[in-house]
This record gives structure tokens, C-alpha cells and sequence, in this order.
């Protein structure tokens, strides 16, 4: 039987690792460094996933100049305490190692920066599954989701892969919409940090990752 799709996309933060322990607390030193009240932890949570300027701007009403200082800051700690002690999710590299091995083209859209997203795939080797690998822009201009999966899908097509019967994989509305801009669909997945209301507009969830494996590989 033939595999329904013909490459897929993942998220990485709450889809394929386990980040937001590493994401928070380089926020809370970031607003502390900048004098301002440090969010409570469910405040915090909600900034893992969706593009960090974006955040900024909406959650904690920074203006560009603020945002710019923030994220110079927030990224430093990051970099340097926090982004090689990501987590990888029970089960997740089973499914990309079945995946590559079933010959479907993989691809990483996140709103986190190449560089980072490439140290965590790296530090839990598995870069090797990945055909590319797309995410925001340095100075994260270019984070939103749509912007990200056009780049992977753009990517794929240099290569020459069928990207006709694509899906989307991820744990955040950001996720499904992002996907949806470009008419691809989405599989939403339970144990990232999206709400259960984020879970609208996906083709299916995923309560495990056998839940996901059985969606991925029927």
C-alpha cells in the first residue's frame, strides 16, 4: 500500500522536545534583567511555541525597541544555558527513524531560529532523518509559521521532492494555521503545550506517539 503523504513537516519545541523548561527560564531571567515582573509559570508556558516577537509585542506589550533588547538578552541565556539540555519525547525518535526509513521526506518548520533547532536535533542525533530544516530568520523577523512552512516547502521543491500530498505536525494553533495558509493539512499533537481548544481545524490528534506513528504510517 502507498504512504498518503508524500513528505511531512514536524514542530520542534512540544512536538519533538521536551523544551520549555529551557525556554522559561531563560525568559524569566530576561524580564528580570530588563527590571520588569517576572510572568507566573502558566504565563510563561505560553510563550513556547509561537513566534517570540510576537509575544512580546501581544503578551507582554513591548514596543520594538523593548522586543529587539529582549530577545538580544533572552537568546544570549538561552544559547548559553539552556538550548543542549532539550529533552527529546518518549517515542518521538522511533517515529522520524520509521519515517526515514519508510522513504517519506522529513522536514523541521519551527519558529525557533536554525541554529538553536539544529544544536537540539544534533545533541539527540536526529539531524540524519531530516531532509531540511526551516525555521525563523536570525533576527526572527521571519518566524510566523506560514512564513516557515513556505520556506520548508520551497526547500523540499529545490530538491525535488513530491510535496503534492504534504502534512503538518505540531502541538500549537500556530501549527494548524500556519499549515492551513498554504493548504496543507495538520495533526495535532497532545503532549506539547497547546490548549485542547488549539486542537481545531487539525485532520487528527495525537494522544501518544503511537497515536501519531498509526496516523503517520496506516
Amino acid at each position: 500500500m502507498s504512504q498518503p503523504w508524500t513528505c511531512i513537516l514536524f514542530d520542534l519545541d512540544g512536538t519533538i522536545s521536551d523544551s520549555a523548561p529551557g525556554i522559561t527560564a531563560s525568559l524569566g531571567y530576561m524580564f528580570e534583567k530588563l527590571g520588569r515582573e517576572v510572568p507566573d509559570p502558566e504565563e510563561l508556558l505560553a510563550y513556547v511555541g509561537p513566534p517570540i516577537l510576537e509575544s512580546f509585542r501581544v503578551r507582554a506589550g513591548m514596543d520594538e525597541v523593548e522586543s529587539a533588547q529582549a530577545l538580544a538578552i533572552y537568546r544570549q541565556h538561552y544559547l548559553e544555558h539552556n538550548v543542549h539540555g532539550s529533552p527529546i519525547f518518549d517515542g518521538i525518535p522511533g517515529i522520524l527513524k520509521a519515517i526515514h526509513r519508510a522513504g517519506i521526506p522529513l522536514g523541521l518548520a519551527t519558529s525557533k531560529p536554525e541554529f538553536p533547532a539544529s544544536v537540539i536535533l544534533d545533541n539527540a542525533n536526529l539531524t540524519q532523518y531530516f531532509r531540511v530544516l526551516a525555521g525563523s530568520s536570525i533576527d526572527e523577523i521571519r518566524s510566523a509559521k506560514k512564513d516557515v512552512v513556505e520556506d520548508a516547502m520551497r526547500r523540499f521543491t529545490m530538491i525535488g521532492v513530491d510535496t503534492s500530498r504534504a502534512v503538518m505536525v505540531g502541538d500549537r494553533l500556530h501549527d494548524v494555521e500556519g499549515a492551513a495558509a498554504h493548504g496543507i493539512p495538520a495533526i495535532f499533537v497532545e503532549w506539547g503545550y497547546g490548549a485542547e481548544e488549539e486542537q481545531e481545524g487539525a485532520i487528527g490528534v495525537a494522544k501518544s506517539p503511537q497515536d501519531l506513528h498509526d496516523l503517520l504510517l496506516p
